[in-house]
């Protein structure tokens, strides 16, 4: 087992980083991540990682790019700094959407992404909610991924609303919304939609389940810009739900994302701190838990060569 564990961070969310160290109780890894004047990006470890045990915050959200490099850059510095273990922890996977070839001659951008991770020379990596399962095997090292599901679950158990449904905004969240009413104890429904092309428009078709006269929950991986859980919600509205809650992990909330939820029929939005939520987004309908208690759990398992798995039995 490596010596010692720290954990480090770019610019993408320093304050998740510095909570996961409170949970912790040790202290954020000092390190120097800026960008030049030619948008090149520097990074200098500012303490010895010799020997240790290295884990690596950042999220791979906006700027997306920026982010991604100075990910790499730091797993490179890690590395030739003589860091026995480096875990590159992505609470967010940017480019998680593009998992398949589902239109001829397009990449397969997500599995891009792990190959750079792995070259850059992580031994591991820690994430929460990827948007598709055969995204951990696209990585050659130990990918353990965590879900956020029992965080978002736990603060509707505690409200107790009566005649709760969950609502799965997709297809393809299905699996995940089933585990969550399971868990509160509820029926499950189904919003079928179709995306139309490229451009973020969603045509929603209907609603599998019942609805009527219930209090929906809406659940998705992750809120972009709002436009298919907005339509999901008033199409709920339109087939007789009482009141619409929605949950996810990732509060992406880009372009005309707040305003959307603000007009929205939507009560309330519970996600995550997986990605920074700006104050000017945080508005009445938009609730915060943070994620870094699980994730530092998850760290002080790996280190101590516990199971990680063990955390949601």
């Amino acid at each position: 087992m490596a010596q010692e564990l720290k954990v480090f961070t770019g610019n993408a969310h320093p304050e998740l980083a510095a909570a996961i160290c409170h949970y912790l109780h040790i202290s954020l890894g000092q390190a120097e991540v800026f960008e030049f004047s030619n948008e090149n990006i520097f990074v200098r470890v500012l303490e010895n990682v010799r020997g240790c045990d290295v884990f690596i915050v950042q999220p791979i959200c906006s700027p997306v790019n920026k982010s991604l490099m100075e990910l790499l850059i730091m797993i490179d510095a890690m590395k030739r700094a003589s860091a026995e273990r480096v875990t590159a922890t992505i609470p967010y996977y940017g480019y998680s959407r593009t998992d398949k070839k589902d239109q001829p001659r397009v990449p397969i951008t997500a599995r891009l992404v792990a190959d750079l991770i792995t070259v850059a020379g992580a031994n591991r990596v820690l994430t929460v909610d990827l948007h598709a399962g055969q995204i951990q095997g696209f990585f050659n090292i130990p990918v353990d991924e965590l879900t956020a599901f029992p965080i978002l679950s736990h603060y509707f158990q505690e409200k107790e609303y009566p005649d709760l449904v969950v609502v799965a905004a997709d297809l393809g969240i299905t699996k995940r919304a089933r585990d969550l009413a399971t868990k509160l104890d509820t029926p499950l429904a189904i919003i079928e939609k179709r995306r139309l092309g490229n451009i973020e428009k969603v045509e929603t078709l209907s609603v599998i389940g019942e609805v009527q006269g219930m209090r929906a929950l809406l659940i998705d991986d992750e809120v972009d810009t709002a436009e298919s859980l907005t339509v999901a919600s008033y199409t709920l509205k339109e087939h007789g739900a009482e009141e619409i809650y929605a949950c996810c992990p990732h509060p992406i909330l880009s372009g005309p994302a707040v305003s959307r939820i603000a007009q929205s029929p939507i009560k309330e939005l519970v996600v995550t701190d997986t990605v920074p939520v700006s104050e000017e987004k945080r508005i009445g309908k938009v609730t915060v838990l943070s994620i870094a208690p699980l994730i530092g759990e998850a760290m002080y398992r790996i280190h101590n060569g516990l199971s990680v798995g063990a955390m949601f039995q």
